[in-house]
């Protein structure tokens, strides 16, 4: 049941990054899947929000993709435009990279660990989202569809995206104070404990 509050949390400025992230978006599917790719943003904000985010971190929330999958700098700077600069700062921030191609995969990874510990605190909180949301759709769909679910990555081998998350929880569960942590940590160990059951 709602209850009703003397003003909005999110004001029309919100409801038009949604527009934006789903034009930006608009072709954009998850991967190795027909799911439009704004389900994952909505499911990001969705959880900033309930972590008692800020507006600003929500809209930063539906946007944390746009600049690295639609345009690289010139989107950023548009969205510095529309959104402010405290916005555009969160995506830049929560952005693996502009490079264009990418750079190798372990050396983005490692890269954007150690960039995390020294990252905003909003943009921790985004970024724990994003990779909450990640984890919980890797989880469902290795239980669904087993190995297969890493033929859709660059990078094939499990062992290796275990090793990335177990390193962004650690820098999470020192920088973060969210029940995200906690949830984070529960899909980690059943995905890895999935995972090895499989190897067995």
């Amino acid at each position: 049941m709602a209850n009703q509050a003397a003003s909005p949390r999110l004001t029309p400025k919100f409801v038009e990054a949604l527009g934006y992230a789903a034009e930006k978006h608009a072709t954009q599917t998850r991967k190795a899947s027909e799911v439009p790719y704004l389900g994952h943003l909505l499911s990001v904000a969705g959880l900033v929000i309930e972590a008692d985010g800020t507006e600003t971190q929500a809209i930063a929330a539906l946007l944390h993709d746009a600049a690295e999958d639609q345009g690289g700098e010139r989107t950023l700077a548009e969205i510095g435009q529309k959104f402010g600069a405290d916005v555009a700062s969160i995506v830049a921030e929560c952005s693996d990279t502009f490079d264009v191609p990418k750079p190798p995969w372990r050396e983005r990874k490692e890269r954007y660990i150690q960039h995390l510990r020294e990252a905003s605190d909003d943009a921790v909180l985004v970024s724990l989202a994003d990779k909450l949301d990640n984890a919980r759709a890797i989880l469902r769909d290795f239980r669904a569809r087993g190995n297969e679910v890493w033929q859709r990555f660059s990078v094939q081998d499990p062992q290796l995206h275990l090793w990335y998350y177990r390193s962004l929880l650690e820098v999470y569960s020192q920088r973060a104070h969210s029940w995200m942590v906690g949830e984070l940590h529960d899909v980690i160990g059943a995905l890895e404990h999935a995972v090895n059951r499989q190897s067995a």
